[in-house]
């Protein structure tokens, strides 16, 4: 029996199972379930609706390893369905339970662990805003923070993430060198721990929890600056993306955190920073290090930017307020906040096109797609931007005709309207034959590692393709 067709478990089963998790915090209450079975995957109306009534039968939350242990070994033994949870700031429905069962929440198992010589070790469930306050002292921070950093997980980041701010510099998480290693236990009724290490710890990274339990991180790290956030806002399209491109991928003395090009009108949305953001005009949002203001400055001046908004890393310490929650995907929170129809999609540009492709997307596409790039590394090393367009929605059928006028200027769409892991990527369309070797050696260990790692099929059930 495939993952997919396996039933819900049973009230006899749940409360058996219940029964021996003793003394391990476990919740059951009908409305609870069905808040903690929730990420933000209502971004897309698509998603809201798929995965709406989809819950838990329970939630165990244990804080000690031997605990998840016996958590994961019991759903082993009774076959019932386990998925893992951070602090679900997802936006995939990563951590909806398609099939009930267990909800496995590991935010408790949030411990830090040690920083040695520009490398950090910490259990899966511990908060990267937390992970930076202990490591920051010590000189360093973690190389990438997502705008969800105040409440994101480290395992959640690295099982469901992509990277954030920082990618500017080291590449999104999947750079090799940015994890080190990975503590992985397997789903078995004798559950088994094991350390993987460079390469092989990569192929349970962005799976959402379907092929192995992180429980610890060992990831590389960043020298800890203080980061000077600004905003520099554009009459002309043209001027802020070559703006962003120059301080990107054309200023390697300039040390940056993160660059984002905000097309108008998505900028009247911030209604907190309305003072600082001009009507009619585009916006980009900084963080670089003090050092690098100077030289920062000079660039804005000369494409034709002015500077309406500077905080140094005291002021944003003493208000506890940072641009990095407009960036990224809380561009499109903040956005929802005062527009609840809209929605978003994801794309990538070709670094030798990318502002032939972005110029003319939001040529043909403004308003009704509003421009929102993120500048970054890819794992090649090559500089390019990430999309996270904010889209006025109306129908399924328009908001697929938008990603395809993306995918025909020759721009890579990750479709977050799927649940489905393989749904989402750039290899949707392509057969098993057009993939290349290094393609096909990756597909097949990710494979391999469900086998060895979930020899029963009870990760996250139906949220593999190759297991529907």
């Amino acid at each position: 029996m495939t993952a997919a067709l396996r039933p819900r478990p049973d009230a006899a089963t749940l409360n058996t199972l219940q029964a021996e998790l003793a003394g391990i915090e476990c919740i059951t209450d009908p409305d609870r379930l069905a808040r903690l079975s929730q990420d933000f995957s209502w971004f897309s109306p698509i998603l809201k609706r798929q995965l709406e009534g989809a819950r838990a039968d329970l939630v165990a939350r244990p804080r000690t390893e031997a605990d998840i242990a016996r958590v994961v070994g019991a759903c082993a033994r009774h076959r019932v369905p386990l998925t893992v949870r951070g602090a679900a700031t997802g936006n995939y429905g990563q951590i909806v339970p398609l099939q009930g069962g267990v909800l496995l929440d590991l935010s408790g198992y949030n411990a830090f662990g040690w920083v040695r010589g520009g490398v950090g070790r910490a259990q899966a469930g511990i908060r990267l805003s937390e992970f930076d306050r202990q490591a920051q002292p010590q000189g360093w921070e973690l190389r990438w923070l997502p705008s969800t950093f105040r409440a994101a997980t480290l395992g959640g980041l690295y099982g469901g993430g992509f990277g954030g701010a920082g990618s500017i510099t080291y590449g999104p998480i999947a750079s090799a060198g940015n994890v080190l290693g990975a503590r992985v236990m397997s789903v078995e009724d004798e559950p088994r721990v094991e350390e993987l290490r460079g390469a092989e710890a990569m192929l349970v990274h962005h799976k959402w929890g379907t092929n192995g339990i992180v429980l610890e991180l060992e990831v590389a790290l960043a020298p800890a600056l203080p980061w000077l956030e600004m905003i520099a806002t554009f009459e002309d399209f043209g001027a802020a993306f070559d703006c962003c491109h120059a301080l990107s991928a054309q200023s390697p003395g300039i040390v940056k955190k993160e660059i984002a090009l905000l097309a108008d009108p998505i900028p009247a949305y911030f209604t907190a920073l309305a003072q600082h953001l001009p009507a009619g005009r585009h916006a980009v949002i900084l963080i670089v290090a003090e050092s690098s203001e100077i030289a920062v400055c000079d660039l804005i001046a000369a494409h034709g930017g002015a500077v309406t908004y500077r905080q140094d890393a005291a002021q944003v310490a003493a208000t506890n307020r940072t641009l990095l929650e407009y960036c990224w995907n809380h561009t499109t929170l903040q956005a929802l906040k005062v527009d609840k129809t809209l929605t978003y999609i994801q794309s990538r540009f070709d670094p030798q096109r990318q502002r032939e492709q972005v110029l003319a997307l939001h040529e043909k596409l403004s308003p009704e797609v509003m421009m929102h790039v993120e500048f970054i590394r890819l794992t090649s090393g090559a500089h390019t931007c990430s999309g996270l367009q904010v889209v006025r929605y109306s129908d399924d059928a328009r908001l697929e005709q938008i990603m395809q006028a993306f995918r025909d200027e020759g721009a890579t769409i990750n479709n977050p309207h799927v649940h489905i892991l393989e749904d989402g990527g750039k290899l949707r369309d392509m057969d098993r034959a057009a993939l290349s070797a290094a393609q096909r050696m990756a597909s097949d260990a990710t494979v391999a590692m469900k086998s060895r790692f979930d020899p029963y099929g009870l990760l996250n059930p139906g949220k593999l393709r190759s297991q529907i």
